[in-house]
């Protein structure tokens, strides 16, 4: 997929919706905020909810911890994200690296507020679209997809085991079957717990979108789906609004009927063109 494809219409706004459910889970540790970045008076909303110019901001959490810690890691992550990324003045990559160290350090002070909550952190997704296409950052293993002609992208690194696991897979050194069934495929290698955060993925450039684009912001428990089921569920679904395609989607994680589902968390984003 080439990101410098030129684009024929004007990408005019963005249309948007997010969905959960808890799965299995006891409760839900997940959180994701919209926001809608700019002045009022030059970011008018337009039909639908869709956001008219400026960017829109889209960010995910998904908790770990404990069910009060999870709970409070996620929520606590992305408000800070969205309040950080809001006051900022540097370049769109700027903002979106200052917003997730503000996240880590609301993390930290929340930490050192109330000791109870010792072990607490949580992945992180904040993906910002403007009228150039889509920028973001990344810690963890929530994946951001693009959905584009008939087929899926992921467009952030994956910070877990798993990618090492399917690479073996790849190499003949393990089966497909061992790979996808290993019980530490989900071990992170970086989350944001209040300290050092080991890996980052921040976007070197925007990714241009298209008329017919779904952008995905996801937590891990959109994996009981691999990637050919979810491609042709977009496919079918290509042509409704973000929230129908959200609730299609938890529709097909929860008919796996998975014993130990994870929370599961989509939103949704379909770009709106003008000529």
């Amino acid at each position: 997929m080439s990101v410098s494809e030129t684009i024929a219409s004007v990408l005019t706004g963005f249309d948007y919706a997010s969905r959960a459910i808890v799965g299995a889970r006891d409760n839900q540790e997940d959180a994701c905020q919209f926001a809608k970045v700019g002045s009022p008076g030059t970011l008018p909303l337009g039909r639908h909810g869709a956001r008219r110019n400026g960017t829109l901001l889209a960010v995910l959490a998904d908790g770990m911890g404990g069910h009060a810690g999870g709970a409070e890691a996620s929520s606590t992550a992305c408000a800070s994200f969205v309040e950080a990324y809001e006051a900022g003045d540097a370049t769109v990559s700027g903002r979106l690296a200052g917003a997730l160290a503000a996240s880590n350090r609301a993390i930290a002070a929340a930490l050192d507020r109330d000791r109870s909550l010792a072990g607490m952190g949580c992945t992180l997704i904040g993906a910002a679209f403007t009228p150039a296409g889509i920028a973001w950052v990344s810690v963890g293993d929530s994946p951001l997809l693009l959905f584009r002609s008939g087929k899926l992208y992921q467009l952030n690194e994956d910070h877990s085991l798993g990618p090492m696991l399917d690479k073996l897979a790849d190499q003949g050194e393990i089966s497909l079957e061992e790979a996808q069934n290993n019980p530490r495929r989900h071990f992170l290698l970086a989350a944001l717990t209040g300290g050092e955060i080991e890996m980052v993925d921040l976007a070197s450039t925007v990714v241009p979108l298209r008329a017919g684009d779904v952008v995905l912001l996801a937590s891990d428990g959109i994996d009981v789906l691999d990637h050919g089921e979810l491609a042709d569920l977009l496919a079918a679904h290509a042509d409704d609004r973000p929230e129908a395609l959200a609730e299609a989607v938890l529709a097909a994680i929860e008919a796996q009927a998975a014993p130990n589902q994870d929370n599961a968390t989509v939103m949704a984003v379909k770009p709106v063109f003008g000529g």
